[in-house]
């Protein structure tokens, strides 16, 4: 277990002074690993889907219908210029952040780059009840998700520094496998 101060966060600083990128498909468990590192690390977290729709006004659904899903990555572009001036945040990025090159180079200038992973099956259960997944309106199945997550792991892969499977694990789980894998790979 990793060590924590008299508070209960851990010694952030300690361990490493970058931020922590969380990517991967819709319901591999971005915002809620997210969450959970907030808490247990004392900093600060950025969700960029829900920035982004807090700055523009509207959903994504509502920004993905009027102004197409080219504007939508310009504005998450622009978001990661702005936050390549800030340290020891975890960002939990919305599921094609990773897809388009920039935004990788940019991650990669940020900080560490986690990607997490889920069986098709695993997010089908995790996102069947959402009505916020542009990308699945009309296509919440299994065999849809499975289909759309082949194209996009290439360019996860090549995106990411770390790989977490989160597939049946416990939240602190996989948070501590994580915590354990970034500040390896900043020593």
């Amino acid at each position: 277990m990793v060590n924590t101060d008299n508070g209960g966060n851990v010694r952030v600083q300690s361990l490493f002074s970058c931020n922590i990128l969380l990517v991967g498909f819709m319901g591999t468990g971005k915002s809620t690993i997210s969450s959970y590192l907030v808490k247990a690390l004392g900093v600060e977290e950025i969700d960029t889907d829900r920035l982004i729709e807090q700055r523009e006004g509207r959903s994504i659904a509502n920004i993905f219908e009027t102004d197409g899903e080219a504007y939508f990555r310009r504005c998450e572009t622009q978001l990661l210029v702005e936050l390549q001036k800030r340290k020891n945040l975890i960002i939990s990025c919305g599921g094609g952040m990773a897809l388009q090159d920039e935004n990788v180079r940019l991650m990669k200038e940020t900080g560490k780059i986690v990607l997490l992973t889920a069986r098709p099956e695993t997010i089908y259960e995790r996102v069947k009840d959402s009505r916020d997944r542009p990308l699945l309106n009309h296509n919440m199945n299994v065999e849809f998700i499975a289909g759309l997550l082949e194209k996009r792991r290439p360019k996860y892969l090549k995106a990411a520094d770390i790989i977490i499977d989160t597939d049946g694990r416990d939240v602190s789980d996989i948070c501590e496998e994580l915590i354990e894998k970034v500040a390896g790979s900043t020593k």
